[in-house]
């Protein structure tokens, strides 16, 4: 894949990348971006050998996948869904904490399963095509999102917002 290439690929599918990334990082926008350009870096230092720009949008989510993925397991977790749910509540909400108890709830998610539910959810992606980017069998894609979406429903049910 040539440069030109590259960066054509990476301008149509960055908005819908970092939307990921973000929701991946639980609203963290800031890591997300850390993340997003973390993997846009790998992925141009090894584009050479990439030959499948039809393939791109999942080759490059499977490396930011990873890059959070490594990220997490350096991190130690500095609150609990209970503590940023009592934040988000004393917060005068004013639109930018819309979204701090889906943020929450989604943050204590095993990893996979807040990954299927994003990219199915969020992104549209194919049970096949998460496959592919988490690196597991369709089964388990499955598996992930319906453990995910009991975890999520079990979570969000005693809030009182409607998402």
């Amino acid at each position: 894949m040539t440069r030109e290439q590259f960066i054509a690929h990476v301008e149509s599918s960055q908005r819908a990348f970092r939307r990921f990334l973000v929701a991946l990082c639980c609203g963290d926008s800031a890591l997300a971006d850390d993340i997003a350009q973390e993997s846009l870096i790998k992925a141009y230092l090894s584009s050479d050998g990439f030959n499948s720009p039809d393939k791109f949008n999942a080759w490059i989510y499977r490396i930011g996948y990873n890059t959070f993925l490594n990220h997490k397991r350096a991190a130690r977790p500095t609150t609990d869904y209970d503590a940023a749910r009592d934040i988000a509540s004393d917060a005068e909400t004013d639109g930018a904490y819309r979204y701090q108890e889906l943020y929450a709830a989604l943050n204590s998610l095993p990893p996979k399963e807040r990954t299927s539910i994003l990219l199915f959810y969020i992104e549209d992606y194919s049970v096949k095509e998460i496959a592919g980017i988490v690196g597991v069998s369709q089964d388990a894609v499955k598996q992930h999102l319906s453990r995910g979406r009991s975890h999520l429903r079990g979570l969000l049910k005693t809030t009182q917002k409607t998402y």
